[in-house]
């Protein structure tokens, strides 16, 4: 791609400055170092009201793989056996060494994910410069757009896997770029890597998995890579596998499962023509999130990388890396969608955007320099096609949303899948996808304003940046604060009096969130449930605490007396007499 910059410096100029060269070679690392400092004390400070989890049951899973895997007490996990990974409660375990109380190690938890999540900041740089190449300026306020988006910045706040991907994607990219530009063993072992790292990370990395492996094939066969090269791209993602069966394996039975294996009922999803629509409107639905959370930029990189396959302008490196990208766009939508289709227990969701968020801010820096490199026609055109895919997917969403409703139905969020698109709609209680198509196209033309009038580019860049801040604070106010007062059990279980060393069970009629995050809160053994008598090895239990209701639970029956705990939020803390 073009530079960005069409002014050529003068060679008496070059000369003038060369002295002052080396130190300003050392600006830009500067910058970006004291901008990731600055991006994980942002994260912090988000994160400040969440003292225990609230993303029940992944958080919950991921820190008691955690806690096991540093020596501790296990616990329960959702997860299965065929989709069960543990490179994030891995990355996460040190945080669990000691003797911690729960909130201390949560609080290191959140800084692990401060600090990884921040590297999307240093990672987008490099992408705006290599793959984009964007002059310094644009890319540094690019990065900090990307580095501060909603879809990111969000899950660093709780323990979960969301955290880690966006700045993988982007690395990942990055390397594939670099490999397609310069083959070599060392090059493909990179890619090799980190797609092993999506596949230790979590299931959807099955599909980057796929893609890869189609991408090696693909190289041989066009005779760009050796056998050599073959196997120093593929050996690491197999390291990566055995990886996590070692640590499976090490873990045993300390952590149980609680998840059931996927069946036909994915199968069956997509066998009707019923099922097959349903699919096709999740992954619609989640591609159409893309570009109303990157303000169209999404749809304007997509026409872009379509234009790029089909007539290369811009070399192999960035046909391959764009086409690479495009395929695993629609297979995370689509494998997602699949997924959760063949879950029949699980009420239909409007939007589970989770799994494609990790895909965000590499569109949007694309799309960005789409902007800041093309020429005004293309960029017009480009846009045309993001307001198309915005009027065009709020339409069918809302048609589908109102179908729902008139088949006395209706369809949610997902838990936590979609908090950008909730602040930036309004859309709390309900999905609001016309607003949604609103926002999408005023962010567009507003961007595409830094085209059109090129002394607004900086300044609206800058405007990207502080929308997201103020969304993210919109979030914090509207979704994690009241998410923290409703599932943060008071007082603690240490102020009612549980003492350390004692076998605790919990019951399972205290509500479930209030369950695990007392449970959380027993750092010395895990806590197992009962239902109605507990048995005879428990020495403290939580139970149900409703006066006057027929499920109170009574421990003097069972030669408890009560130490405390909440009526209001219907829990108490038995000690047996």
């Amino acid at each position: 791609m073009a530079s960005g910059s069409d002014v050529i410096e003068r060679p008496e100029v070059v000369a003038a400055t060369s002295e002052a060269a080396p130190a300003r070679r050392w600006v830009v690392p500067l910058l970006l170092v004291v901008g990731w400092m600055l991006s994980v004390a942002w994260r912090m400070w988000l994160s400040r009201h969440i003292v225990l989890p609230i993303a029940h049951t992944d958080e919950d899973s991921y820190l008691n793989t955690a806690r096991a895997l540093a020596g501790g007490p296990g616990g329960f996990s959702s997860e299965n056996d065929l989709l069960r990974r543990v490179g994030y409660p891995m990355l996460i375990s040190p945080a669990f060494l000691g003797d911690r109380d729960f909130a201390d190690s949560y609080r290191l938890v959140q800084l692990i994910n401060a600090m990884v999540n921040s590297a999307l900041l240093p990672l987008a740089y490099l992408l705006g410069r290599r793959l984009l190449r964007l002059r310094r300026s644009y890319a540094l306020l690019g990065a900090v757009a990307a580095a501060t988006l909603p879809a990111t910045a969000f899950y660093a706040g709780v323990a979960m896997i969301d955290t880690v991907m966006a700045p993988l994607v982007v690395a990942w990219l990055l390397a594939v770029h670099r490999w397609i530009e310069r083959p070599g063993p060392l090059a493909a072992a990179t890619v090799g890597l980190l797609v092993g790292g999506f596949h230790l990370l979590h299931s959807r990395g099955l599909v980057i998995v796929a893609v890869h492996a189609g991408l090696v094939l693909l190289l041989f066969a066009r005779r760009r890579i050796s056998p050599p090269a073959i196997l120093a791209a593929l050996l690491p993602v197999l390291a990566m596998a055995l990886v996590n069966a070692a640590a499976i394996r090490h873990l045993g039975d300390k952590v149980y499962l609680l998840g059931s294996t996927p069946g036909g009922g994915s199968v069956e999803a997509v066998a009707s023509a019923q099922g097959v629509v349903r699919v096709s409107a999740g992954v619609a639905t989640q591609l159409w999130y893309l570009v109303v959370i990157t303000f169209g930029m999404a749809g304007v990189a997509w026409a872009a990388a379509v234009r790029e396959l089909w007539r290369p302008r811009h070399g192999d490196a960035v046909r391959w890396t764009m086409g690479v990208a495009l395929v695993v766009t629609v297979g995370v939508a689509g494998g997602a969608s699949v997924i959760l289709a063949g879950i029949t227990g699980k009420p239909l969701d409007a939007i589970y955007g989770r799994y494609v968020q990790m895909l965000a801010p590499f569109w949007l820096l694309v799309g960005l320099g789409v902007l800041l490199t093309a020429g005004s026609r293309v960029v017009l055109r480009r846009a045309a096609v993001a307001v198309a895919l915005l009027v065009g997917g709020g339409a069918l969403i809302a048609v589908r949303l109102a179908y729902v409703a008139s088949r006395g139905h209706r369809l949610r969020y997902g838990g936590f899948s979609a908090p950008d698109l909730v602040a930036l709609t309004g859309g709390l209680r309900e999905m609001r996808p016309v607003i949604g198509s609103l926002v999408g196209i005023a962010g567009c033309l507003l961007l595409v304003a830094t085209v059109l009038v090129p002394r607004l580019r900086m300044p609206v860049l800058g405007v990207l940046v502080v929308v997201n801040l103020v969304t993210m604070q919109v979030i914090d106010h509207r979704i994690v604060r009241p998410a923290v007062a409703s599932t943060a059990p008071m007082p603690r279980v240490a102020d009612v009096g549980v003492r350390p060393g004692e076998r605790v069970w919990a019951s399972t009629g205290v509500d479930y969130v209030t369950r695990f995050n007392l449970s959380h809160q027993v750092t010395w053994t895990d806590v197992r449930w009962f239902s109605e008598q507990p048995p005879a090895a428990a020495q403290a239990v939580f139970a149900r605490w409703a006066p006057g209701q027929a499920d109170d639970w009574d421990g003097t029956a069972y030669g408890f007396v009560r130490l405390g705990g909440n009526p209001a939020q219907h829990w108490a803390a038995w000690r047996r007499a």
